[in-house]
C-alpha cells in the first residue's frame, strides 16, 4: 500500500523534507491589490507583503478550493497511492480544510483528513509525525492519529508588533474582546482550541519577546521537544531568540530534520499578511 501525506502550504514543512518523503504541498493564495499569487511563488516575497502592509494596501488571502484538493486526490491515485492522509491548519482561521474535506468524498482513494487545529509550525510538526507513522509501516489511520495528537501537544505562541493586521483580516477574534481598542499594546497571542487566543498583554516590546520565551520554556516543561521560531520581517531577532532558546532548554531539544537545534523561519504570505511586519512566533512540540 502507498500512503501519500498532503499538506498545505501554511504548514511551513520544510521543502527538502517535503520532497525527501514525497509530501505533496497544496498552496493558498495572497492577494496584493488586484494580484493573485501562489504562496511561495517568487512575486510574493517576505519583504514585498511586508512594504505592502507598512503602505496599507489592500492585502488579503484566499483558501484553495475543493477543486484544487479534487484534482490532486485524483492525480496521486491514479500514480499509485491507494490512501492519502490530507493534514491542515485550523478550520476556525480557514476554509482549506473544509476544502481538502469536500474533495475527499468524491477521491478515487481513502482520503483521511486531518483539521490539527492549528497554525504554522505546529502543522508542519503534525505532518512530520504522521511520516514517521507510515515510514515506520502504520496504517493510514495510525498516521493521521499520530498527527491529531502531536498538534494537540503543540504550544504555539506569538508576539505581534501591533494587532491592527489582525484586525484588518477579521482573525483577531477574542483578542478585541480582552485588548479592547487598545492597539498601541504589545499583545502576547496563542492558538486555543483551533483560534487565536489572548495570553498576556505587556507595554513594550522588550518585556513581551522575554516574557514570549518564559512562556515557551514553561510550555516545554522536561520532556523531549522540538522547537521553532517564526518571524515575519524580524530576522535578527528571531535568530537571537533561537539561541537564546536553545541554551535555555538545553538537552531536551530534538534537533529538527534540518539539523538545526531550534529552527527558524520566515513565515510565508498566508500567515504573514494577517500578522504583519515584527511578528515573532515560537511553536513548542513534545515528541510522541
Amino acid at each position: 500500500m502507498s500512503i501519500v501525506v498532503v499538506t498545505d502550504s501554511t504548514s511551513t514543512v520544510p521543502a527538502e523534507v517535503a520532497e525527501a518523503s514525497g509530501v505533496h504541498v497544496v498552496p493558498l493564495q495572497v492577494v496584493i491589490d488586484d494580484d493573485v499569487f501562489d504562496e511561495g511563488a517568487e512575486e510574493v516575497t517576505p519583504e514585498r507583503l511586508a512594504v505592502a502592509l507598512k503602505e496599507k494596501r489592500a492585502v488579503s488571502t484566499s483558501r484553495a478550493s475543493p477543486a484544487v484538493f479534487a484534482d490532486l486526490y485524483e492525480r496521486l491515485a491514479a500514480e499509485g497511492a491507494t490512501e492519502i492522509v490530507s493534514v491542515h491548519l485550523s478550520a476556525e482561521v480557514s476554509g482549506t480544510f473544509e476544502s481538502a474535506l469536500v474533495a475527499s468524498r468524491e477521491a478515487p482513494v481513502p482520503v483521511t483528513c486531518v483539521d490539527t487545529r492549528q497554525v504554522g509550525v505546529a502543522t508542519g510538526y503534525a505532518v512530520e509525525s504522521a511520516l514517521d507513522v507510515i515510514a515506520a509501516g502504520g496504517t493510514a489511520a495510525e498516521a493521521a492519529e499520530a498527527a491529531r495528537l502531536r498538534a494537540a501537544g503543540a504550544t504555539s505562541l506569538f508576539y505581534v508588533h501591533t494587532l491592527e493586521y489582525l484586525r484588518r483580516g477579521g482573525r483577531v477574534g477574542a483578542a478585541a474582546a480582552v485588548f479592547g481598542g487598545a492597539l498601541a499594546v504589545k499583545p502576547l497571542l496563542g492558538i486555543v482550541d483551533g483560534v487565536i487566543s489572548p495570553q498576556e498583554k505587556v507595554r513594550t516590546a522588550a518585556k513581551a519577546i522575554a516574557r514570549l520565551e518564559a512562556l515557551a520554556v514553561e510550555a516545554a516543561g522536561d520532556v523531549p521537544v522540538e522547537v521553532c521560531v517564526a518571524h515575519l520581517a524580524a530576522e535578527e531577532r528571531a535568530a537571537a531568540m533561537a539561541a537564546r532558546l536553545a541554551e535555555a532548554l538545553g538537552e531536551q531539544l530534538v534537533p529538527a530534520r534540518s539539523g538545526e537545534v531550534v529552527r527558524c523561519v520566515e513565515l510565508g504570505g498566508v500567515l504573514g499578511a494577517h500578522v504583519g511586519p515584527g511578528m515573532l512566533a515560537i511553536c513548542v512540540a513534545p515528541t510522541l
